[in-house]
């Protein structure tokens, strides 16, 4: 099983900036090792801004030629980058991006809408001024993200704001298989992260969440947390049926 969280992750007192999120064991050995950060954010940037499409191969030799680098950093840098999951490393074939298939992707998303819509069904409402005051702080620094465009504080808050939402529901497995799947997608939902209308509906569901905590229609705040995840497994999909488009044949035209 993955991660368990606990308390002190859901609540971190009036904090933004605690290690839990901040510092992951990957951030810091990025921190170690310069050259093999910059390979991994360009890799990364790529992924999600379409430049290398699902399945698509990560030859070594190409890229320490592009980066000017040694095959040790570019290997350092595709371990990282499977150790977060947007990449998979196969045996004797190498690293390629991470694919996964329609059905994957449909049967991943039904999980996660069954196990959000509990959470936040459980969320006793209306919630407390604290509690609002601490999301709408993480919102901030989320929609601050989004303005300057920095992909990996916009990763670090929003599943921040998601956490702590999902975290009021008082269960702290469930909370705990929520995250799990949110980490299975971060290949699916990186993409959002690089297109701007998407970014514009991400931030106008979370001020929506954010004014229904201080009501107490439960299922308004249940069906938007559920539709707020359509936009990334409707992107993942169209992307998938461009690339099957992309890989077929024209018919051949008869004479």
């Amino acid at each position: 099983m993955g991660m368990i969280v606990n308390k002190s992750q859901c609540m971190n007192d009036n904090s933004i900036e605690d290690p839990f999120w901040s510092t992951s064991s990957v951030n810091r050995s990025l921190a170690a090792d310069p050259a093999a950060e910059q390979i991994t954010r360009a890799i990364e940037r790529d992924i999600f801004r379409g430049r290398l499409g699902p399945g698509e191969k990560l030859r070594e030799e190409e890229l320490a030629e592009r980066f000017e680098a040694s095959r040790h950093h570019v290997r350092a840098a595709l371990a990282r980058l499977a150790q977060i999951g947007i990449v998979v490393k196969e045996r004797n074939r190498g690293a390629f991006v991470r694919r996964f298939t329609a059905d994957e992707v449909r049967e991943i998303y039904e999980i996660r809408e069954i196990l959000q819509r509990q959470a936040t069904l459980r969320i006793a409402l209306p919630a407390a001024p604290e509690t609002i005051q601490r999301l709408s702080r993480i919102n901030d620094c989320y929609e601050e993200a989004v303005r300057s465009g920095d992909f990996h504080r916009i990763h670090e808050t929003n599943d921040r704001f998601h956490t702590e939402l999902f975290c009021l529901c008082g269960n702290e497995l469930l909370v705990s298989l929520i995250i799990n799947y949110m980490e299975l997608t971060y290949a699916i939902r990186g993409a959002a992260f690089a297109d701007p209308e998407n970014l514009d509906k991400s931030r106008e569901h979370h001020r929506i969440m954010v004014r229904l905590l201080s009501g107490t229609d439960s299922w308004a705040l249940a069906q938007i947390c559920v539709d707020h995840i359509q936009i990334t497994k409707e992107q993942y999909l169209s992307a998938l049926r461009e690339s099957a488009e992309e890989r077929t044949p024209a018919p051949r035209v008869g004479l």
